[in-house]
């Protein structure tokens, strides 16, 4: 199959059949009517030579995919994984194609804009077959990457020494080159479950579509809503709500920067008054559960199509999918908190996870919850500084992490933080200003956007604290981020590689001295 990147012909071939065309003529010295037939055929020569380019040219101009997928495996997984993503984005609408990586070619990567990864790596840390080659060119050119959009999912098995070096040194190579990625680099231990899912969480925010099916679903825990206490009462931005959930059973542990990935509901009231209108007893038993809880936690079509769908039908309708939050706390405080926005649909409704849980979940209710470990935005030792930096709810990351560090006392801690105003969007003032006067946070950047006229945010903040920055991480500082992907996040990371050098923040990734969740 030919490369999507493949060069067209060279306009030369043209030329020179042209030229050689016209010698012809000028040496043959035909009868009359023999040169008016001469001349007619070199006509509709040029017509063809013409119109052949022509028609080449309309083919390679269609519009590509929206989004290329390239796989490198060895024993198919990378391969089915990538066909997987390919169908999920299909779903949401999105057009996408995938690619073993050796039919790329590497000095005109930026030219696709996007690119995902799915990377296996075979024996003591080489490339797949269907790879290989790519690598070596990869390796051996220096092209310019910095039109390259990408994300990279890593396969591998963690016992083995060699765990994902080829995704690794792929992920190294793409960002070393000036490619930017849309997200960290996950890596796969196994098929790991929760990593795919994070994998497909990924693919939700790129497609803007979040309903899909896990590919390898576990089992959810229940949790009681102990308490939901709006933080930002009458900002300009949506209700913020600070909720506390406590374990029904046991309680997981979990670290600072893992994620709740929970099971969202439709209002009880919306699908018993859809049921009734169907025609269905929403109290039906049904392996010991009712219609109404089993059809809460289902994707429901639109009721037209349910009209035509029987009791079995209904039952067959996928879950819904789950949603993620960082998570705001420590297994130490003895619940689990989190940080909600309220969000809307363009219609004005509310979107299904944060109106199931800032809305809809009575006080008291249990939730479907489970606990996805990030260990890609797990913090450092507490000998190391840390300097954080966020906005939004996405404060609720890094509120775990200085939670856990103020249990090993002497860390070093820098805050940035952004939101609205002051006067309403500052989370959890009291905790930060305690942490602040007790030197626990030795410094704490506050940016408000609203606050003035011209907009300020945190990435202004931390442009204007670039020296200080330099100075933390040349004393062995690491960085994480959390927040939003668009706008902050990409700014942050513009701002990063402006003050430390792509080089820098580059190898500060490798080190795992930077790390980001964003979404």
């Amino acid at each position: 199959m030919p490369s999507p990147l493949a060069t067209r012909p060279h306009p030369c071939l043209f030329l020179f059949a042209c030229l050689a065309l016209a010698a012809a003529l000028l040496h043959w010295q035909p009868p009359r009517e023999v040169s008016a037939a001469s001349v007619l055929l070199a006509y509709l020569t040029l017509c063809l030579l013409v119109w052949r380019p022509g028609r080449a040219r309309s083919a390679e101009t269609t519009e590509p995919p929206a989004l290329l997928i390239a796989y490198a495996s060895q024993g198919g997984q990378a391969g089915e994984l990538a066909e997987r993503s390919a169908r999920q984005l299909a779903e949401a609408g999105m057009s996408c194609a995938t690619r073993p990586l050796n039919e790329l070619d590497p000095a005109t990567l930026a030219d696709a804009g996007r690119l995902l990864f799915v990377a296996s790596t075979y024996g003591a840390g080489e490339a797949p077959d269907n790879a290989a080659r790519f690598e070596r060119h990869l390796l051996a050119s220096d092209a310019d990457l910095r039109g390259l959009q990408y994300a990279m999912l890593a396969l591998g098995d963690s016992q083995y020494p060699h765990y994902c070096a080829f995704g690794r040194r792929l992920d190294q190579a793409l960002r070393s080159r000036g490619a930017e990625p849309l997200f960290d680099r996950l890596d796969a231990d196994r098929l790991d479950a929760g990593t795919l899912r994070h994998w497909q969480q990924q693919l939700g925010q790129l497609s803007g579509h979040n309903a899909f099916s896990d590919w390898q679903p576990a089992p959810y825990q229940a949790w009681r809503l102990a308490g939901r206490t709006v933080l930002n009462p009458g900002s300009s931005g949506a209700p913020v709500c600070h909720l506390r959930l406590e374990p029904l059973d046991e309680a997981p542990h979990w670290r600072a920067g893992d994620i709740a990935e929970v099971g969202p509901r439709h209002p009880r009231g919306l699908v018993e008054g859809l049921l009734r209108r169907l025609g269905h007893d929403p109290q039906q038993r049904i392996a010991g559960e009712s219609l109404l809880d089993i059809l809460c936690t289902r994707r429901l079509p639109v009721e037209e199509v349910l009209r035509g769908l029987d009791i079995d039908a209904l039952l067959a309708l996928p879950r819904l999918a789950h949603r993620e939050y960082s998570i705001a706390s420590v297994a130490a405080d003895g619940a689990l908190e989190l940080l909600v926005r309220e969000a809307r649909h363009p219609d004005g409704g509310l979107g299904l996870g944060s109106g199931w849980l800032c809305r809809h979940a009575p006080v008291g209710a249990p939730i479907a919850l489970r606990i996805r470990s990030n260990p890609g935005f797990h913090g450092p030792t507490a000998a190391t500084p840390l300097v954080l930096i966020g906005n939004g709810t996405g404060l609720a990351g890094l509120r775990a992490h200085l939670r856990e560090r103020a249990m090993t006392p002497g860390s070093r801690n820098w805050l940035l933080f952004g939101e609205r105003h002051v006067a309403h969007d500052l989370f959890f003032a009291d905790e930060l200003q305690q942490w602040l006067a007790c030197g626990h946070l030795q410094r704490l950047d506050l940016a408000f956007s609203r606050d003035q006229a011209e907009k300020r945010y945190v990435q202004h903040a931390l442009r204007d604290a670039g020296d200080d920055l330099r100075r933390w991480v040349s004393e062995g500082a690491a960085i994480h981020v959390c927040g939003s992907l668009n706008g902050m996040g990409q700014e942050v990371q513009q701002i990063l590689a402006g003050l430390l050098g792509e080089a820098q923040l580059n190898e500060l990734a490798a080190q795992g001295r930077y790390r980001r969740d964003l979404y």
